[in-house]
């Protein structure tokens, strides 16, 4: 097991092959501390190098909702009157601390998510 950092693409597509070849290893072997490194080395990279940016808040409350089986009329029993959820819904209208809290609570969706401008 000879295991480098991960400093460019070439060096990135050889871990990606790697852990292909060893992604079934059984855990306290070898190869399973080896998948494990490799694991943590490609993660690293792809963070440093694919950063994901986070969703557009009413995107992710959409998203949920589908997710979750919601309609409007169910938003409303969380952030108040259904006129309300139609105009955050339609970028109207800002959430507030308080609908944050609640979205947090009930959809799941992190504050991080919920408090950006949009």
């Amino acid at each position: 097991m000879k295991i480098t950092p991960i400093r460019n693409e070439k060096d990135y597509q050889n871990a990606l092959e790697r852990l292909e070849l060893i992604f079934d290893a059984k855990k306290d072997t070898e190869h399973g501390d080896e998948l494990e490194i490799l694991s943590i080395l490609i993660d690293r990279y792809e963070n440093e190098n694919f950063p994901i940016g986070m969703p557009d808040p009413i995107e992710a409350i959409k998203f949920r909702m589908e997710q979750m089986g919601m309609k409007q009329k169910d938003l409303a029993e969380v952030v108040g009157f259904k006129s309300r959820v139609s105009e955050i819904l339609n970028k109207k209208r800002k959430l507030n601390l308080d609908m944050i809290r609640k979205l947090n609570t009930i959809l799941h969706i992190p504050t991080e998510v919920l408090v950006q401008d949009y």
